[in-house]
């Protein structure tokens, strides 16, 4: 299950891309999430993809 508040989904995206997705892309694909939709949801927060890290900082 996703979680649907933003500090929450923050964590668990991180936790994905640590523990087991090499970038953002495999991650938005197995997981069937919108790109956009959970980009604008990260940036209302103040996070960014760094794809050199592979996390949202």
């Amino acid at each position: 299950m996703i979680p649907k508040d933003p500090v929450m989904l923050l964590s668990f995206l991180n936790l994905k891309l640590r523990d087991f997705y090499k970038s953002d892309e495999e991650m938005y694909e197995d997981l069937e999430l919108d790109r956009k939709e959970t980009e604008e949801k990260m940036a209302a927060i103040g996070y960014f993809y760094d794809k050199e890290k592979n996390k949202f900082v």
